[in-house]
C-alpha cells in the first residue's frame, strides 16, 4: 500500500471520530509489514482524562491482535484541521514505546502532508531504561 492510500483509509478512520467538545476529529490508520490494517478515531469524553486519541486507538488495535513494533510498516495520522496535526504528548510517549524509532509516520489534513519519524517527534525519550 503507498502512503497515499494509507493516508486515504486514514481519513476513512476520521468519520467514525467522536469529538463532541473539541469539534477536532483524528483518523489514523497502522499498516503491517503483511499488508493488515488497523484503524482509530478519537473518541472523546466529558471527562477529558477518559479519551483516547486516534494513533493511540489504531496502535493499540495492532497490538491487541499479537502485532508488534518490528511488524509495523508505517502510521498515518490524518485531522481535519486547518494545518497538519501532530500526536500529543501522550501519545508520542506511547509511539515511542511501541513503534521502532523509524517507523514512517505520515501526517496530514488533506491539503498538506508531511513525514517523521517518532525519533524526530520526541527526542530525548522517556524509556524503560530509565526505570531501571
Amino acid at each position: 500500500m503507498s502512503k497515499e492510500e494509507l493516508v486515504k483509509e486514514a481519513f476513512k478512520a476520521l468519520e467514525n471520530a467522536y469529538a463532541p467538545y473539541s469539534n477536532y476529529h483524528v483518523g489514523a490508520c497502522v499498516l503491517c509489514k503483511d499488508g493488515r490494517t488497523f484503524y482509530g478515531a478519537n473518541i472523546e469524553n466529558a471527562s477529558f482524562g477518559a479519551t483516547n486519541c486516534g494513533e493511540r486507538s489504531a496502535v493499540f488495535g495492532a497490538y491487541s491482535y499479537g502485532y508488534r513494533k518490528d511488524d509495523i510498516e508505517a502510521l498515518a495520522i490524518v485531522t481535519d484541521g486547518g494545518r497538519v496535526g501532530a500526536p500529543c504528548g501522550i501519545c508520542r510517549q506511547v509511539l515511542s514505546e511501541l513503534l521502532n524509532q523509524d517507523t514512517p509516520i505520515i501526517l496530514s489534513n488533506g491539503k498538506e502532508t508531511i513525514e517523521r519519524t517518532i525519533a524526530e517527534l520526541l527526542p530525548e525519550q522517556f524509556t524503560a531504561e530509565d526505570i531501571g
